[in-house]
């Protein structure tokens, strides 16, 4: 969601601002603004409703020199997208502007606490609370900015990731964060402030990750300084990025989605390294070795995720089953977090999530802690939130995902998942030599047969073409690829507005039925392995009732090929593999019905990249 970019230090601030506001467009936003003391020693403001070309043209015959700034990119959350809601906001007296990201949850009465003291709001934002008290305090307790910041935090609630500037102390910034993340970049008696890493990964591979309820002190010059929230020197750990540049760039793709899904077959294999040991037969998960006994004194795994990560945990759910004999429950994170779920401490709970940051999902961790279950997070991110709060894990390693719909990250998650099972069942004694042998060989395949169905493309991208008249798609699948068409569906309906809904495929009589007509295409998953005569009986009831059927099959099929309008092939794998690959077609089929609607499908409307407010 929102993106935070601030520079101080000797170059000009605004051409670093702005190629930073950049490289976080893929966080999804709608209005975008950028503050400066500029050379006169003015604190300017400059904001728009739109994208980041829209406030470089509102810049174009303004004062935009400086060396300390800082600039926003705004997910409307209180208050329509519009100018005056754009951040960054002033104080009162205009001394002060500041930009945030998260949701301030007290806002309305300090608003009118503010209100009453004669403080006058120029937008509908909880953001502009936040200035404005920092302002009263300053004002009231005739003290400084950086003494004002941490008497103002302790009086907010909610979440927040912020950075302040003050016109009265031009080489300085101050940077705050709760729930939310924030990474300053050390470079040459210069910093860098981000929401990620992105905008700094050019300019300095050192950085700062600023943890809960932390304060930076930011001065040009000078050594970083951090407090907590009571004013208690922290220690500031610089860490170097695993991040380069050609990593967040496209490398000669039209599109960072299509990159990211070509990227898959060097991804899996990443994500595979140095834990898959086909040689051995065997999988070897540091987490998993580590905390061995915790884990295998487990009656249930609790899987918590949102989205396409609660998509990649059903399919944990099936193999962990499989695999282990150990129940699996798979929860929405933000149906967990609010319910009163029960959570018994020899449960494990394993929290799902690209970036690390998703709120929800956090919120899920904190539960399960406080209730004493024992906490294993997947996620892409090194350093974020849930990798910090969890007790062990697994990173996913594929880098950075910069696409909003997510890909590369889905079939990581399965195949981390996949080899999660596979350790805790050797642990366990659950699966035999043979079994373990043939899917560490197989898993082994995984990235040479997806390299094949890519050679497919140009054959979806035609296909595709014949369904942009669609308003409707129906996705089915059973067993292991059940998930698979709710991911599909989610997919199709991220990036081309197109309404589509994912059913088990035995559920299709229950309902779903009596939408097929010969305008209601339908995608079936149908490989070879796992329920196939079903799977056919399903696409009959389809053809009867003059569907158009879109399958996925496996290599060398004949039946359901022969009855489908369309047939997309996937190699053979074990069934327990095979939405690694199923969900392949399913990708570059929604991108291609994207593109031929002329979507913008690396930033489709409404969406943010990492959902880190409710």
């Amino acid at each position: 969601m929102c993106g935070i970019v601030g520079y101080v230090g000797s170059r000009q601030a605004y051409p670093i601002l702005i190629k930073g506001l950049k490289r976080l467009e893929y966080r999804g936003y709608d209005s975008a603004g950028v503050a400066l003391i500029n050379e006169g020693g003015d604190l300017v403001v400059y904001k728009t409703k739109g994208k980041v070309s829209n406030l470089e043209a509102v810049c174009k015959d303004k004062d935009i020199s400086g060396s300390t700034g800082i600039a926003h990119t705004r997910w409307a959350t209180h208050g329509e997208p519009s100018d005056v809601n754009a951040h960054p906001h002033y104080s009162e007296n205009r001394n002060l502007a500041l930009i945030h990201n998260g949701i301030i949850e007290n806002y309305l009465s300090l608003k009118e606490e503010l209100l009453k003291l004669g403080y006058h709001f120029q937008s509908q934002t909880d953001t502009e609370v936040v200035i404005q008290l920092i302002q009263y305090i300053m004002d009231s307790h005739s003290i400084s900015l950086e003494e004002a910041v941490p008497l103002a935090l302790r009086n907010v609630v909610g979440a927040y990731a912020l950075v302040v500037i003050d016109k009265n102390n031009p080489e300085s910034m101050i940077a705050a964060r709760k729930g939310s993340p924030l990474v300053i970049g050390v470079g040459n008696e210069e910093y860098f402030v981000g929401s990620d890493a992105t905008p700094i990964v050019e300019f300095t591979n050192k950085v700062v990750y600023l943890e809960e309820e932390q304060i930076a002190f930011i001065k040009k010059g000078e050594p970083l300084r951090i407090t907590d929230l009571k004013s208690v020197k922290q220690t500031a750990v610089v860490k170097e990025l695993e991040l380069s540049l050609s990593e967040i760039e496209k490398g000669g793709y039209p599109h960072f989605m299509l990159k990211e899904i070509f990227e898959q077959p060097r991804t899996l294999k990443a994500s595979m390294k140095g834990r898959l040991h086909p040689e051995l037969s065997g999988v070897k998960l540091s987490g998993i070795i580590d905390n061995r006994e915790r884990l295998l004194k487990a009656k249930r795994f609790i899987i918590c995720a949102c989205g396409t990560s609660w998509h990649a945990g059903l399919i944990g759910k099936y193999i962990i089953e499989e695999l282990t004999r150990i129940p699996v429950e798979v929860e929405y994170s933000s149906e967990f977090r609010y319910r009163k779920p029960v959570i018994l401490k020899d449960d494990v709970v394993i929290a799902i999530s690209q970036s690390g940051e998703t709120a929800d999902t956090l919120a899920a961790i904190q539960l399960a802690k406080e209730a004493g279950a024992f906490l294993f997070g997947i996620c892409n991110v090194v350093g974020s939130s849930i990798a910090r709060a969890t007790d062990t894990g697994c990173y996913t390693h594929i880098g950075p995902e910069i696409g909003v719909a997510s890909t590369k990250a889905f079939t990581a998650q399965v195949t981390t998942l996949t080899l999660i099972a596979i350790s805790i069942a050797e642990e366990l004694g659950t699966i035999s030599e043979e079994r373990k042998k043939t899917l560490t060989a197989e898993l082994q395949t995984i990235p040479d047969k997806i390299e094949k169905i890519l050679e497919h493309d140009e054959q979806i991208a035609s296909l595709a073409k014949t369904f942009t008249y669609a308003r409707n798609f129906l996705y089915l699948g059973r067993g292991y690829n059940y998930p698979v068409a709710l991911e599909g569906a989610l997919k199709l309906k991220e990036i081309s507005y197109i309404h589509a809904e994912g059913y088990p495929a035995a559920e299709m009589k229950h309902g779903p039925i009596a939408l097929i007509d010969d305008e209601m295409p339908t995608v079936v998953i149908a490989p070879k392995r796992g329920h196939y005569d079903k799977i056919l009986s399903n696409v009959q009831e389809i053809k009867a009732r003059k569907g158009r059927i879109i399958s996925i099959v496996t290599e060398g099929d004949t039946d359901i090929k022969k009855i489908s309008d369309f047939a997309l092939e996937i190699p053979d794998t074990e069934e327990c593999l095979t939405p690694i690959l199923s969900v392949i077609p399913l990708q570059l089929l929604a991108y291609h019905i994207a593109i031929a609607k002329g979507r913008d499908v690396d930033q489709p409307r409404n969406l943010a990249k990492s959902v880190t407010v409710e």
